[in-house]
């Protein structure tokens, strides 16, 4: 059958507007020849990774209509890699629209900056992710912006409470990073919808697109770090935010055109084969955290255990109402206060000691010393943010239930209490 292939030729060879191969130089032909593709036309099962920065267009026209109709023209503006992606993405959110950031940071800080003007107010619930609650600092005092903090986990009452005549945003995350508490995505978006102008943002990054939907319940943006459960493998940075809008969409759309913090084509190659097998890898992660919460819950030697799964968490109606499962996130507080921390996070052997979360490895960190510790906030921010000294934020991967069970008796029987 391959016998009877053509050749692979170039476009010189069939000749471009009259110019043919013959006509240029050797230097030429090496820079200039398109493959020219003949033969049934096929598409590849797997999108290709378009490295291109810019693209051909026939004509000066084509400019202006790529720019209003969609298309390619330039990398920075779309990329049919990032689109592809983007396009995955939002098919699981059912929002209006997503777009792929470089990180969830710059997913976080292109939604402060495209939404948030001086003078506006934001509510947040605290404890938060740690670089979210950095960055909102730093506009606070470059920018004039008020914030007022409420208790993860509290009422949507309690959002309410704190609106302001200028309040342009009220944000959550659910589950709330490192503890584990829930917000009630239903009430949550109705609040912001009887609010004029107001802003409901949630990260949804613990529980992952396949887990909950947010945009379902009415809130205007999700918001996950890619570089967790949708990338899945720990070899990745990436962010993504999908909107209840295509107005809303436009406005992030702009500002990421501007800040240039967009994903990079290879990433985003990466980040759509993570996207294909989430469904199956969270109900691993979710049926391993569970066995992992609950042995852990029963342990003399963990104080408290937050994991939504389990009936003693807060939260556990409203997560059974909008997650189909409750992932593999779990906060621990290990007795014995630091030392107690330690001694499990650094004696595991399978679990590694690592910061980030939801790759298909089991890893875990120990916030008050790492990411909600002095490298970030204060000792009075550390104590807002509810960091106990033993509490460790694990995150379970898709290994064997009972070896990771057996690898958390092994650390805790090494804790000195």
């Amino acid at each position: 059958m391959a016998s009877n292939r053509p050749p692979a030729r170039s476009d010189l060879e069939k000749g471009v507007n009259g110019l043919h191969l013959n006509d240029v130089s050797l230097d030429t032909r090496a820079l200039r020849p398109r493959f020219h593709y003949e033969g049934t036309a096929t598409e590849p099962l797997v999108p290709p990774i378009y490295h291109s920065s810019t693209y051909i267009l026939k004509s000066v026209d084509d400019f202006l209509k790529v720019m209003h109709e969609g298309g390619s023209v330039y990398s920075r503006l779309a990329n049919v890699s990032t689109e592809s992606a983007e396009s995955a993405i939002n098919a699981l959110e059912g929002g209006a629209g997503s777009l792929v950031f470089a990180s969830g940071m710059a997913a976080i800080s292109t939604v402060f900056l495209a939404l948030l003007d001086k003078g506006h107010h934001v509510v947040m619930n605290i404890p938060v992710y740690s670089g979210s609650q950095v960055l909102l600092k730093a506009l606070v005092s470059k920018f004039g912006l008020e914030v007022s903090w409420v208790p993860a986990g509290c009422s949507v009452d309690e959002y309410r409470r704190n609106i302001k005549p200028n309040t342009k945003m009220i944000y959550g995350e659910s589950p709330c990073n490192p503890d584990m508490s829930i917000l009630d995505f239903e009430e949550f978006g109705k609040l912001s919808s009887s609010l004029d102008g107001v802003i409901s943002v949630v990260d949804s990054t613990f529980g992952s697109c396949y887990l909950q939907q947010p945009n379902k319940h009415g809130i205007d943006i999700s918001l996950h770090s890619c570089t967790k459960y949708m990338g899945g493998h720990s070899d990745l940075i990436a962010g993504c935010a999908t909107t209840r809008t295509v107005d809303l969409w436009k406005k992030l759309k702009t500002w990421q055109t501007s800040l240039g913090c967009m994903l990079s084509p290879h990433d985003s190659s990466l980040l759509l084969r993570g996207l294909k097998t989430l469904p199956i890898r969270m109900k691993k992660h979710s049926e391993n955290a569970m066995a992992v919460a609950k042995y852990l819950e029963g342990h003399p030697k963990v104080n408290r255990v937050m994991y939504p799964g389990l009936e003693s968490h807060p939260g556990h109606e409203i997560a059974k109402k909008q997650m189909t499962s409750f992932g593999g996130m779990i906060m621990a507080d290990i007795k014995g206060g630091v030392a107690g921390g330690r001694a499990v996070a650094e004696n595991l052997r399978i679990v590694t000691l690592a910061v980030s979360l939801g790759g298909v490895e089991s890893i875990l960190e120990h916030p008050f010393t790492m990411t909600h510790g002095s490298y970030l906030l204060t000792p009075e921010e550390t104590e807002e943010n509810r960091i106990t000294p033993g509490q460790l934020r694990i995150s379970i991967g898709i290994e064997d239930t009972d070896d990771l069970i057996a690898d958390f008796k092994q650390a805790l029987d090494k804790v000195v209490v």
